[in-house]
């Protein structure tokens, strides 16, 4: 499996360029909700440069026992037009985020068809990497595209064992 390793520099360059693409849609969320536990970096670097609030919300599927964790009040703001940003490092098979999607219409008004709308308008997804080949399409912003269809890649993030390269070098 090809590795890619991002470095910091690397990271600010994507959320620049998320920046870039956010700035020119000319759309401003009220808050950044901040995916643990690889949304957590990038969600709080575009809330401190935006100068906007940010939350977090755990949705771990792969590296959590207790699973992920429901926020109505999120669902409730999205439901009632707050513009809300949600921010992963990757949309890697789509699971994380078609989770939240699923999670918020039902636990607000599940039958309630204004939620067609809702997301892609006032709730936006932003990852850093987006796999083009996942089953979730609903990336508004993102700054490096992947296709594990025809590559299987693993992007190495700098928050990630940032311990052992720095040692090693």
């Amino acid at each position: 499996m090809k590795k890619i390793y991002m470095s910091s520099e690397d990271l600010e360059s994507h959320v620049h360029t998320i920046i870039r693409d956010m700035t020119l849609s000319e759309w401003k969320p009220d808050y950044i909700v901040g995916i643990t536990r690889g949304g957590l970096t990038p969600a709080n670097m575009l809330s401190q440069y935006l100068n906007i609030p940010m939350m977090s919300l755990d949705v771990s599927l792969r590296d959590s026992d207790v699973g992920p964790t429901s926020n109505c009040c999120m669902s409730e703001d999205a439901f009632a037009g707050k513009k809300i940003l949600v921010v992963d490092d990757i949309n890697d098979s789509g699971e994380t985020l078609q989770w939240i999607v699923d999670d918020w219409q039902t636990s607000c008004l599940p039958n309630e068809p204004k939620w067609n709308d809702i997301f892609g308008d006032n709730v936006r997804f932003a990852v850093l990497v987006n796999n083009e080949s996942s089953d979730f399409k609903n990336i508004s912003y993102s700054s490096m595209g992947i296709n594990k269809a025809d590559e299987e890649v693993w992007i190495v993030f700098p928050w990630e064992n940032w311990w052992k390269r720095k040692h090693n070098q």
